[in-house]
């Protein structure tokens, strides 16, 4: 069994009414035979962080405040929380049964009722069950495995809705002009899992790769400045490059 965590920046509105340009999704993916020992792993990495950083293990890594508004973190300096950023995206880069890909729909220009929301969710999922079929992960695997979802907690009747309908009826459009084809859902098993990310390490990390991802196509001044904007990159190791033809980081762009 694979566990597929994910985590979003950005919003599913359109622009204008939505202050940004893109929305995206970030997954990290694990074998259940890896699980527990990257799990230990990753309490020893916050350890880390606790003691030469200040981070307690309660309290929550979310990238979005982490900068700019940090609350009762402003204890931590400015420059650490980025590091601290940064020594998460060099841990994930470091563990050898991890993968990890993007999507990100760039909102700019879609038509009225375009539903930012599915279509992102619809090309993840197809990308985790084909690179399932295709036995494409790295690392340990079972002989026939399937794949479970973990989504933070943000939109779970919808996506409940969506990944039940795909295991009937998910139509998709050829990329040589041919007929669409329904390709059902047959590897990613069960209705998704809800996560409180202030619960889970593992979406914690997953929040830093999503505001990382996002980073690099809206980046804020601070992280442009500081080279934050270059972060993703960093993933090179464990990047799941079979999911995109069009470059080399592990990101499906729409």
């Amino acid at each position: 069994m694979y566990l597929m965590y994910i985590d979003e920046s950005g919003d599913i509105g359109l622009p204008p009414s939505s202050p940004t340009r893109y929305f995206i999704l970030s997954a990290i993916i694990i074998h259940e035979l890896r699980w527990k020992d990257t799990l230990k792993d990753l309490v020893s990495f916050r350890r880390d962080l606790r003691d030469k950083k200040g981070l307690k293990l309660k309290e929550e890594i979310h990238c979005t405040d982490f900068i700019n508004r940090p609350g009762p973190l402003v204890r931590i300096k400015r420059n650490d929380r980025l590091d601290i950023i940064k020594q998460s995206i060099d841990w994930l880069n470091s563990q050898p049964d991890l993968s990890v890909f993007s999507v990100v729909v760039d909102k700019q220009g879609r038509a009225l009722g375009y539903d930012v929301f599915e279509a992102a969710w619809n090309v993840l999922l197809m990308r985790f069950e084909n690179t399932l079929s295709y036995k494409n992960f790295p690392g340990p695997r079972n002989p026939d495995d399937r794949g479970i979802v973990l989504s933070d907690n943000t939109d779970g009747g919808k996506l409940r809705s969506l990944i039940r309908k795909m295991r009937h009826f998910n139509m998709i459009p050829s990329m040589y002009g041919t007929k669409a084809r329904n390709l059902q859902l047959q590897y990613v098993i069960e209705d998704p899992v809800l996560r409180d990310s202030q619960y889970s390490f593992m979406h914690q990390m997953n929040d830093v790769v999503a505001y990382c991802a996002k980073q690099m196509y809206e980046p804020n001044s601070y992280m442009r400045k500081k080279g934050g904007h270059n972060f993703y990159k960093r993933l090179s190791n464990v990047s799941l490059k079979v999911v995109s033809r069009k470059n080399s980081f592990g990101i499906v762009e729409i």
